[in-house]
């Protein structure tokens, strides 16, 4: 006669379960985290005659000839009014217009305390929570308590469409 033990199902160890999900949260952060590069996007949708419309900036904001972009539709440009902009609440970015056909992109989390920013008007972003200032054409602080600038966000523009990159 054979006496059957009871064993426990073989499966991980709890260690083995803790350790990959540590693993896996540190990779969603290093991947939001990007490059930390926070200089400024510019999109110019070109307007001048040549047609050699150009990006500046070294974050890798572009324009698309034709075609469709990749990335989430923010807007139509023109949504997005001159020496103002955006806020897009749900994607965590503000999209700004400093000079006609200039498009730029920053983060809507004020640097500050983390509130939103609510809104762009006359080359400025205003955190309603505090008051905090931020410039359209650069995302600089222009009035505190924030003391450190809207970190860049990368957008194309392409013929009409604005998205996130």
């Amino acid at each position: 006669m054979t006496s059957a033990s009871p064993q426990p199902h073989a499966g991980p160890a709890r260690r083995t379960v803790v350790a990959a999900a540590g693993a896996a949260g540190l990779a969603a952060a290093l991947t939001a985290c990007g490059s930390g590069d926070n200089s400024s996007d510019t999109v110019n949708t070109g307007s001048g005659s040549s047609g050699s419309a150009g990006t500046t900036g070294s974050t890798g904001a572009s324009q698309n000839s034709g075609g469709s972009a990749g990335g989430t539709a923010l807007a139509k440009t023109s949504d997005i009014p001159e020496g103002g902009g955006k806020v897009f609440k749900d994607q965590g970015v503000v999209v700004t217009q400093p000079a006609a056909g200039t498009f730029k992109a920053f983060s809507s989390k004020c640097t500050h305390q983390g509130c939103a920013v609510g809104s762009v008007a006359n080359g400025v972003i205003v955190c309603p929570c505090h008051n905090s200032h931020f410039s359209a054409e650069d995302g600089s602080v222009k009035q505190g308590p924030a003391t450190q600038p809207l970190p860049a966000a990368k957008i194309t523009v392409s013929g009409e469409d604005i998205k996130l990159a």
